[in-house]
């Protein structure tokens, strides 16, 4: 009997593992160098030229042409961890890749991979016990300074870090102002998404600010409109105010050349019914994701009203939200004609255009449902504020994450320290085979402190051996009074400090998920030992069997 053959390559066993923590090794080293205050910046360039310069692990890794599958998993761990907490994408990239590499090497060593993964289970479920119930630090909304202790924090590593006192207090203020109650759990919500970011090159980035309402990057459709309107009667269309024409397949035949000009009369007096309709239901501000021709704006600048064009859907959908308004997609009723209804406007207490730098602006103040922020930043180059705009989505992410969950841990390593010194010593209470493994997991921990040092051009193993001893004290202690388990390291001066009390903060969540998304991922790149790479399928010719 003949063996049943395999259209393709397949590799197997230690041939794969290797392959594959190879692969992700090399995307781990891509971003290492990224992480933390000193971390350094990455520029990206494409096929067509288009430069990205970032310290973001999230955007390096999505601009990344990854071919490797085990590669792809790490990649899209970190778009997890931008998706669910949007910071911390770095050090979720670097802690599994360095459980990968040791698992491997338990692997070696003839530990085999069940074992391994159950030891990695139970190490990262013991770690987010300890976290929850050690390290954590309580806050409520009114700690305005740990809030923005935690925001800079996040900006430290970013291109902004110098100016992280301006930056982070706009990005406090911009989550306070959006604050809204969830309609079934009733606690407090932060919908990150209502804070809307401009960018404007020009000026310095110190002269970013935050505008308390809602900015659009449009012009008037016309310069012959009034550049403001008090109490705004707001109308969202997604409506063509084009001049009418028929639809496509719809044929008018004429015999008398006299009905030609009736036709276009007809045609202008739809649009002039219409603008009436909106203008009658008492709208002053005409917003709409199509067009709106120079007939439209003739009537709008005479009523003096604002109208807006081509308006994004999403911005759109957004004002409507915030003014009360309704985005209506037809004029039509029931009746066979066409109404509008006064019930379907919004309200702000002005609407007004004005110029920064070299772009006009439309202002939304004093929105009738809920408040929305923007925030306008400033750079010297389209770089420099996309980057800017990178950063301030982390730092915004993580004041949702302290608020939301309330609490808040110390960074700089020091979590990564008491956790590694905590399983150390767990993995000593079990008598199973799963032992090795949490001590693996223990000591892969402490990759994040070395890499934070290293980066900074510090010595990391003399800083680890201190924070080492500062952690092992802590849980030595019955109380620990001077708060050695806060201690993690001041990149600056090259030493340890207690973090929670110089403002180094981390929301827990951050944490958590991290250690959880990385631990999942290496489990499920571990659980690989057969890779087959399949050989297209050859067609087969109609009519042949």
């Amino acid at each position: 009997m003949s063996a049943v053959g395999i259209r393709g390559e397949r590799d197997q066993g230690q041939d794969v593992r290797t392959s594959n923590v190879t692969a992700v090794m090399a995307i781990a080293n891509v971003v290492k160098t990224s992480l933390g205050p000193q971390g350094l910046d990455k520029m990206l360039v494409d096929e067509i030229g288009d430069v990205v310069i970032t310290n973001d692990g999230a955007t390096i890794l999505k601009q990344l042409e990854v071919e490797h599958p085990a590669a792809k998993v790490i990649v899209e761990l970190s778009q997890l961890q931008d998706k669910e907490v949007g910071d911390g994408t770095t050090s979720v990239v670097v802690l599994a890749a360095e459980l990968l590499k040791r698992a491997n090497e338990l692997i070696k060593i003839k530990v085999h991979p069940t074992t391994i993964i159950s030891g990695y289970k139970l190490a990262a479920r013991q770690a987010v016990k300890y976290i929850q119930s050690h390290l954590v630090h309580k806050i409520t909304e009114d700690d305005t300074e740990i809030l923005i202790n935690a925001a800079k924090t996040s900006m430290n590593s970013k291109v902004i870090g110098p100016e992280s006192h301006i930056f982070a207090k706009l990005a406090v203020d911009a989550v306070r102002l959006i604050k809204t109650q969830g309609a079934i759990s009733g606690k407090p919500k932060y919908p990150i998404q209502s804070i809307n970011i401009v960018k404007s090159h020009g000026q310095s980035s110190n002269q970013s600010e935050l505008v308390k309402g809602y900015v659009l990057q449009l012009q008037r459709a016309s310069q012959q409109m009034v550049t403001k309107v008090k109490n705004a009667k707001v109308a969202c269309l997604d409506i063509n105010l084009n001049k009418f024409k028929m639809q496509m397949g719809v044929q008018i035949l004429v015999d008398d050349p006299n009905n030609l000009e009736k036709i276009r009369k007809k045609e202008m007096d739809v649009l002039k019914e219409r603008i009436q309709l909106l203008l009658s239901a008492g709208a002053n501000v005409i917003l709409t994701s199509k067009g709106m021709d120079d007939l439209a704006n003739k009537y709008l600048v005479e009523a003096g009203a604002i109208g807006l064009r081509r308006v994004p859907k999403e911005h759109l959908r957004r004002i409507a939200k915030a003014t009360g308004a309704k985005v209506i997609t037809t004029f039509a009723n029931e009746e066979t004609g066409e109404s509008f209804d006064a019930s379907s406007l919004g309200e702000a207490e002005e609407v007004y255009e004005e110029a920064i730098g070299d772009n006009d602006y439309i202002f939304f103040k004093g929105m009738k449902r809920e408040q929305s922020a923007s925030i306008i930043l400033r750079g010297a180059n389209e770089m420099m504020t996309d980057e800017i705009e990178r950063s301030m989505h982390d730092s915004l992410c993580v004041v949702k994450r302290t608020l939301e969950s309330g609490s808040v841990v110390a960074g700089g390593g020091a979590v990564e320290m008491a956790l590694s010194i905590y399983l150390d010593d767990y993995s000593r209470t079990l008598d199973t085979t799963e032992q090795i493994a949490v001590a693996e997991f223990a000591e892969a921990l402490t990759a994040i402190p070395k890499i934070l040092a290293t980066n900074a051009a510090k010595d990391s193993i003399d800083l680890i051996s201190k924070l080492r001893v500062l952690h092992s004290k802590s849980q030595q202690l019955q109380v620990d009074e001077k708060g050695f388990k806060y201690s993690g390291l001041d990149l600056i001066k090259g030493e340890v400090r207690h973090n929670l009390r110089h403002g180094v903060l981390e929301p827990t969540v951050s944490k958590v998920k991290s250690l959880k998304f990385a631990t999942e991922a290496a489990i499920t790149i571990l659980r690989i030992d057969d890779m087959i790479k399949l050989e297209p399928k050859k067609e087969q010719m109609p009519g042949r069997h």
